[in-house]
């Protein structure tokens, strides 16, 4: 597993060469920049954290009519969603045809309820880990707070019990071992969009860095 400091990490990509071959894509799938990979790297900042189910829960807060905790089974209880998707990472990786299961952010908003003037989300999880996102990004169909992948239960070290899952960003807009959900009128840069990552990380606009 890496793990980095994260101004030598950004410093690190900003110089990096993709190893992208010609004949890679095919299909188109694989945005500029980027090389695919079969294997899913395990890339973090920090300890992992570990967390107990019978410990864990889930709260949405801030800009919210009806603000959440949720313990495990409260969370197993809302309605799911299975997609098939790929994923791109900032440090250049690409997956494609991955299945993952979670709870569709549209069904956590259902229950908070979210406020008018709430137009950014905050994404937070165990360790300290933040990123934001505009709020109409999130309600968009493939967007997932995911407890399983590949038929099986989330591993830790890919951000279990839950991470949040947006596949259509790069991958550090997914938090991993996400346990909240922050509403916000105003947007409020995240972890490594303090440390010079782009703030939205589109990949086919190759927004890796603010």
């Amino acid at each position: 597993m890496a793990n980095w400091n994260p101004i030598e990490r950004v410093a690190n990509l900003r110089n990096a060469k993709p190893k992208r071959k010609a004949d890679d894509d095919p299909f188109g799938r694989i945005p500029p920049g980027q090389y695919l990979t079969t294997k899913f790297p395990v890339l973090t900042y920090g300890e992992t954290p570990i967390v107990n189910l019978e410990d864990w829960r889930f709260r949405v807060w801030g800009l919210v009519e009806n603000p959440v905790e949720l313990n495990w089974q409260e969370f197993r209880a809302l309605p799911t969603k299975e997609i098939i998707c790929d994923l791109h990472c900032v440090t250049r990786w690409s997956q494609l045809g991955m299945r993952w299961e979670g709870v569709p952010f549209s069904e956590i908003a259902k229950l908070a309820q979210p406020k008018r003037e709430a137009k950014f989300v905050m994404q937070h999880g165990y360790g300290g880990y933040t990123t934001n996102l505009p709020i109409e990004e999130m309600y968009e169909d493939d967007v997932l707070v995911a407890f399983n992948y590949d038929g099986k239960p989330l591993p830790t070290d890919h951000g279990g019990p839950v991470r949040m899952l947006v596949p259509k960003l790069y991958l550090w807009k997914s938090a991993k071992w996400l346990n909240g959900l922050e509403f916000m009128s105003k947007d409020k840069r995240g972890f490594w969009e303090n440390y010079g990552y782009h703030n939205h990380g589109d990949p086919w606009s190759e927004e890796r860095f603010g």
